[in-house]
């Protein structure tokens, strides 16, 4: 019988706790893991009904019983924080930060706060929380109102980008039904990366731009993305807890060369290489990318599906590089460690790594002065020719990698970008030169 994991960090916080033991009987739904005593974290359950055969201090290991049903364990019923804090969710649209202490603290009224859907979708490939707000666009709206009771928020607003016509209609024709007291509108987004990071949606919605070191409760909002919205919903109106996750699937698959497969309700703790077999087995790759091609990591084949994940790609093979090569890091992209091991892939020798000029240190990570607002990167260009590169490596957003191609190549410098080989194997368009249509 297949063997599902199910780690005990998976998200912002501390480690779960275990509570069950090697040879206990569990069943879907049921808690295997407690959010540490005065901890930030979250309660971990199993998706699968079966017996524990290994807990250790990184894992709780459960082999499945040959019969499953989608049944589950459920919540016992409290007030809707309590019973979201009892589900184990955590942000599903980024590092996983518990939902439970993201909504603990609701707006003074005078401060009129909102709530904000993020529908932009922001990487390319993944699709499926568009998908859901197509199919499912009530439950979009009932996770809002919940969230929107729970913070005290005067309003809410859901953000989609205005290419998605399908998505707006499905929200625009739930919206002429929605009979809940406090206004909700719908705010169309222009098409470029990285729209939908949480302060270029307040940018956008609310019209104020946030420090880099600020979150969005600094201007009255707070933000969480669509699968966020229906889980909180399935939480406090259904019992259930986190234990099943929408993903896209996509890349170099066997039976569906280049398509981009969108799979709702995939049981947490399934290996990465069971959900490529469920999808026709892969072809050759180069490797298989957890997340989307822009913030995503490399990961393999006996790795778990956790909360978090929102994307599985098979990215196209790597061929031989430049002998020397330059980075030139984005904070709204690729990180220096990652920008790092493809370049090692590509088989060059990294010669010179410089940031673009607003990229700016935040605790343990950069972020950006103003996500997808580039002043222009030909002195950061400049320098790795001067060191000697042959090439560039970027994993830049929209708008930078614009000013990377306007004086790159002039120079004589070819442009990787980090997301080549994902785009590659799904016949998708390059991240190169782009012309970002205005939002209206």
């Amino acid at each position: 019988m297949p063997e599902y994991i199910f780690p005990l960090r998976q998200g912002v916080g501390a480690p779960s706790v275990p509570c069950v033991k090697e040879g206990e009987t569990v069943r879907r739904g049921q808690r295997i893991a407690d959010i540490p005593e005065g901890k930030l974290g979250s309660a971990i359950h199993t998706s699968v009904s079966g017996i524990v055969r290994a807990v250790t201090d990184e894992a709780v290991r459960i082999e499945a019983a040959a019969e499953q049903t989608k049944d589950y364990v459920p919540l016992e019923n409290a007030d809707p924080l309590s019973m979201i804090r009892a589900s184990g969710l955590v942000g599903l649209g980024g590092a996983g930060f518990p939902v439970w202490a993201k909504l603990g603290k609701p707006f003074a009224p005078e401060k009129k706060g909102c709530v904000i859907i993020n529908a932009a979708e922001c990487e390319p490939i993944l699709s499926h929380n568009i998908d859901s707000v197509e199919k499912r666009p009530e439950d979009v709206l009932r996770g809002l109102a919940i969230e929107m009771d729970v913070m005290h928020a005067a309003r809410g607003f859901i953000a989609i980008k205005k290419k998605h016509t399908a998505a707006v209609a499905a929200l625009q024709k739930a919206l002429a039904a929605y009979t809940g007291e406090k206004p909700v509108n719908i705010h169309l987004l222009p098409d470029m990366y990285p729209m939908g990071e949480e302060r270029a949606i307040v940018r956008e919605v609310l019209g104020e731009l946030l420090p880099p070191d600020a979150i969005p409760l600094a201007a009255g909002a707070v933000v969480s993305n669509v699968e966020t919205a229906v889980r909180i919903h399935e939480a406090v109106d259904l019992g259930k807890p986190m234990i099943d996750k929408d993903l896209t699937v996509a890349g170099k698959l066997k039976t569906h060369p280049g398509e981009t497969i969108v799979m709702h309700d995939v049981p947490v703790g399934i290996s990465v290489g069971d959900i490529f077999q469920m999808n026709g087995g892969l072809d050759e790759y180069g490797e298989l990318v957890m997340g989307g091609p822009f913030t995503g990591h490399r990961t393999e084949i006996k790795d778990p599906v956790i909360k978090t994940t929102g994307g599985l790609i098979a990215a196209e093979c790597f061929p031989k590089g430049p002998e020397k090569i330059g980075l030139l890091v984005c904070a709204c992209g690729a990180s220096e460690e990652r920008m790092k091991e493809l370049a090692a892939s590509y088989g060059s020798e990294v010669v010179d790594i410089e940031y673009c000029k607003q990229a700016m240190p935040v605790r343990n990570t950069r972020k950006c002065l103003n996500p997808g607002k580039c002043p222009g990167q030909v002195a950061k260009v400049l320098a790795i020719r001067k060191a000697g590169a042959g090439a560039i490596l970027i994993g830049n957003c929209s708008d930078c990698t614009n000013t990377v191609m306007s004086c790159a190549p002039q120079l004589g410098l070819p442009v990787y970008h980090s997301t080549d080989l994902a785009l590659r194997a799904v016949n998708h368009k390059l991240i190169r030169k782009i012309h970002i249509a205005p939002e209206s």
